[in-house]
């Protein structure tokens, strides 16, 4: 395509076998997969490090590796990435705690600016061509077919030819800019808030961690109620390297594909992260000692656009489970709801050893032949979303469409994704030491 025909020149253009955009960790473990399986990889990234929500959005832990009974179903590249924290000191064990809703959750605990590291490693190491500092800015489509992809940078606006694009933005940038459908809210769903992430410390942990859950609940349920917590939660997870913690407790109710709702929920999760760490530091036990260290670099999303694929995943088929012959991960995390306003949020939890299956056609956008998606916007109900959408789950899910998009990269099919063998697909996974069920 001519420069005219976008408006804009092109500075430069870089050729690749996959072009994945979107740096968080579910299109980090897609460049590295289709990297490692023999693919050129271009990973596209808006900020200068990887890992998204993970790292930006300062999480600060993976959880639900494991069914309620022990049972691994999230290893391959995800289990790599906490092998390699433990290396540089930066993850904790990995252990099971009580949630705000009384629920045992299994987690790793680690530290966002190792993770940074981290990923920097494993796509260099596999031949990726990480473009940080680059926003999508369009798309060129001809039919079924994604041509080109066009990224703002420094440098100007460089183009990306390849044979498959991976869509791993989080609000799915790329194919709203190719014209993809999306799935809707049903009626009475609202998407879920966003969070900012803060630090608090120094915390006497062995204090804190003493409470008893139901003065806990009381402390969380009265600093809601005064108006000082955005929701009844003291949720958090600690540092690796100091005495300081990571709060889960604030909410913003918004839609973060407006520019200027995600600006505004910045500013205000700043303020609301600002009284939670006062409350902690008056109110509650081992928490004394503590202040505000760091906010994380942006809110955390947890749902804006999620794709219309070949395949809408329900939560009807997580809770059967249902078996897919095309299952490329796994996973074993409940459905928890935040709802947008309101202190409280729905948990469905689930059976001991009850684990559900993802399906490839889920990553697939309907009217495109050369596209996946992976991370939170892949096709799924709004309350399936609420289960899938966390970050152990994307690794799996990511790591499968990077082999997926490699293989159709490399076939004779010119990147149809569709063409893919799931017997192979499923074998490679399998080889490469991922969890399918």
């Amino acid at each position: 395509m001519s420069d005219e025909a976008f408006g804009y020149r092109i500075a430069s253009t870089m050729t690749a076998d996959v072009v994945v955009c979107g740096g968080g960790v579910a299109g980090a473990m897609a460049a590295v997969a289709a990297a490692r399986a023999g693919a050129s990889v271009v990973l596209v990234e808006r900020y200068g490090f990887l890992g998204g929500n993970a790292t930006a959005g300062a999480v600060a832990q993976f959880n639900s590796w494991q069914t309620a009974n022990g049972r691994r179903v999230v290893a391959g590249l995800a289990d790599e990435v906490v092998t390699r924290l433990g290396r540089y000191g930066g993850a904790g064990e990995h252990a099971t705690f009580v949630m705000s809703t009384g629920h045992k959750m299994d987690r790793v605990e680690y530290a966002p600016e190792v993770l940074k590291l981290v990923l920097d490693d494993m796509v260099q190491e596999a031949g990726v061509r990480p473009l940080l500092h680059a926003s999508v800015l369009d798309v060129g489509v001809t039919g079924r077919r994604i041509d080109c992809v066009h990224a703002l940078t420094k440098s100007g606006v460089v183009e990306l030819r390849a044979q498959v694009l991976i869509d791993a933005s989080g609000d799915i940038d790329a194919l709203k800019r190719a014209g993809a459908t999306f799935l809707q809210l049903d009626e009475g769903e609202a998407l879920q808030p966003a969070t900012m992430m803060f630090r608090f410390g120094p915390i006497d942990f062995a204090r804190f961690d003493a409470l008893p859950k139901a003065e806990v609940a009381t402390l969380a349920r009265r600093g809601y109620d005064d108006g000082r917590l955005a929701r009844a939660a003291l949720h958090s997870s600690r540092d690796p390297f100091s005495n300081d913690g990571w709060f889960n407790i604030s909410r913003l109710g918004i839609d973060a594909t407006d520019a200027m709702a995600l600006g505004a929920a910045e500013i205000e999760g700043r303020r609301q992260a600002w009284n939670a760490a006062q409350y902690l530091r008056q109110c509650v036990p081992g928490c004394e000692g503590g202040q505000l260290r760091a906010f994380g670099t942006q809110v955390g999303v947890r749902e804006t656009r999620r794709i219309v694929g070949d395949h809408v995943l329900t939560s009807e088929e997580l809770l059967r489970p249902e078996q897919f012959p095309d299952a490329i991960a796994a996973g074993a995390y409940p459905i928890d709801i935040h709802p947008a306003a309101g202190g409280e949020l729905r948990y469905e939890g689930l059976g001991d050893d009850h684990a559900y299956q993802i399906p490839y056609r889920s990553l697939i956008p309907v009217g495109f032949d050369n596209a996946l998606v992976v991370g939170r916007g892949v096709s799924a109900t709004h309350s399936a979303h609420a289960a899938i959408r966390v970050m152990t789950i994307s690794m799996a899910v990511g790591q499968a469409a990077g082999v997926a998009a490699a293989m159709a990269a490399q076939s004779k099919q010119q990147g149809k994704v569709r063409a893919v063998s799931m017997p192979a697909l499923r074998e490679r996974l399998l080889r490469d030491g991922a969890k399918l069920a």
